[in-house]
C-alpha cells in the first residue's frame, strides 16, 4: 500500500515524502516507490502540493530510455496540480495556498510525488470550480496544441489537416483550429469520426496516406501531424504552395519537398525546451493563454478527452496502459 503522509525521520530533523522514483531505464513498472527528502523551494520557484499528477507519452518514454541527466532516485512527471505550500525567495507569500497545475521541465524532478519544486513563471492557477484530477491532465496536450496553433498564421478558411486528431493533443488541436475558423479535416481512426463531427471537423478521413480519397483532396494550407516524422514527411505532399507543416511528435532535419516546388514551412513544436531556452516574455505569453484556456475547459467551451483517474498507489499500472494504448481517455493519478 502506498503511503501518502509527509513524515519526520526520527534520527534527523528533515522532512520525506513519498514518490515514484526511477532507476534504470525500462518500463514504467521498474519505477520504485520510496520515502525520499521533501525538496524546498529555491529563489523564483514554489513548492506545490500535489493533489494529482497528469500522465503522458513522453512520461513513459523517457522512464523507457533514460536521460543523459537522470541519476537513480530521479523522480518522473511532466504534468501535475495541486496547492502552493512554500515560496522560494523573491516570490510573494500571496502565492501560499493558491490551487495550481503546472508542466514541469524533464530534467527536473517532476509530478511522481507528494511534493514538487516548480518554477514560479510557470505555473498556471487554476479557476474556481476547476478539480485538480482534470487541470493535472491538461497543460502538456493543452499548451502543447496552443503552440502548434502559434506557427502558423491564422487566415480564416484556410483548409487544415491533423493527423492523429483522436489523442488528447489531436482533440484540442481541431477545436482550437476550428475556433481560428478554419476550415478543419481530421485523421484518425474511424471510431473518432462522431466526435470529430461534435468538434466541428468538416471531414473525417482514415489514417490511409495512400488511398484515392485522400491523394485526390486539394492541398492544405497547414498539417499539423501528431504522429511522427516519419508520418510527416508521407504528409507533406498534401500541404499546398507557401503551406505549413507542422511536427508536433517529431521534427524534419530536411525538406521533404524538392527546392522550388511548393516552398513549404517546416515547424517544430518543442514545449519542455521551452524551460531551457523560452524568455521570461515566453512565459507570461504561455501562462496567460494556458489560464484563459483552463477556463474555457471549465465552461465547457474546450472538450478535451474525459479523465481516467486512479490511485497514486496504481501509477506504473496506469503508465503502462497509456503505453499500450488500452485506454481512451487521459489517464491522472490521484493523490489520497
Amino acid at each position: 500500500m502506498v503511503e501518502h503522509d509527509v513524515t519526520m525521520d526520527m534520527n534527523s530533523t528533515v522532512e520525506t515524502m513519498g514518490a515514484w522514483t526511477w532507476q534504470i531505464a525500462g518500463a514504467p513498472s521498474a519505477l520504485v516507490w520510496q520515502r525520499v527528502p521533501r525538496p524546498a523551494p529555491g529563489p523564483g520557484e514554489v513548492l506545490v502540493r500535489n493533489r494529482a499528477a497528469g500522465l503522458n507519452p513522453v512520461d513513459w518514454k523517457f522512464i523507457d530510455w533514460g536521460a543523459p541527466d537522470w541519476r537513480p532516485g530521479h523522480v518522473p512527471g511532466v504534468d501535475g496540480a495541486g496547492e502552493v505550500v512554500s515560496v522560494g525567495a523573491g516570490i510573494q507569500r500571496e502565492w501560499l495556498g493558491v490551487r495550481v497545475a503546472y508542466h514541469q521541465s524533464l530534467a527536473r524532478d517532476g509530478s511522481f510525488a507528494q511534493y514538487t519544486v516548480v518554477p514560479a513563471r510557470a505555473v498556471l492557477r487554476l479557476p474556481p470550480g476547476l478539480g485538480f484530477a482534470e487541470a493535472a491532465t491538461l497543460p502538456c496536450p493543452m499548451l502543447t496544441a496552443w503552440q502548434a496553433m502559434q506557427k502558423v498564421p491564422h487566415h480564416p478558411g484556410a483548409e487544415a489537416l491533423v493527423s492523429g486528431a483522436g489523442g488528447a493533443v489531436g482533440t484540442l488541436l481541431v477545436q482550437l483550429a476550428v475556433r481560428a475558423r478554419w476550415r478543419v479535416s481530421v485523421m484518425c481512426n474511424a471510431r473518432h469520426f462522431e466526435r470529430m463531427a461534435r468538434l466541428g471537423a468538416s471531414t473525417c478521413l482514415s489514417p490511409d496516406i495512400g488511398s484515392s480519397a485522400f491523394s485526390s483532396r486539394r492541398p492544405f494550407d497547414a498539417v499539423f501531424d501528431t504522429v511522427s516524422g516519419q508520418h510527416a514527411v508521407r504528409l507533406a505532399a498534401s500541404v499546398g504552395a507557401n503551406g505549413h507543416l507542422v511536427c508536433i511528435q517529431d521534427r524534419l532535419d530536411t525538406s521533404p519537398v524538392a527546392p522550388f516546388t511548393t516552398a513549404i514551412s517546416l515547424h517544430e513544436v518543442a514545449l519542455n525546451a521551452l524551460h531551457v531556452h523560452g524568455s521570461a516574455a515566453q512565459w507570461r505569453t504561455l501562462v496567460d493563454a494556458g489560464e484563459r484556456l483552463l477556463t474555457d475547459v471549465l465552461h465547457r467551451a474546450l472538450a478535451p478527452l474525459p479523465i481516467e483517474p486512479t490511485s497514486v498507489s496504481r501509477l506504473p499500472e496506469a503508465l503502462e496502459s497509456l503505453k499500450a494504448h488500452t485506454g481512451q481517455g487521459r489517464p491522472v493519478a490521484v493523490f489520497d
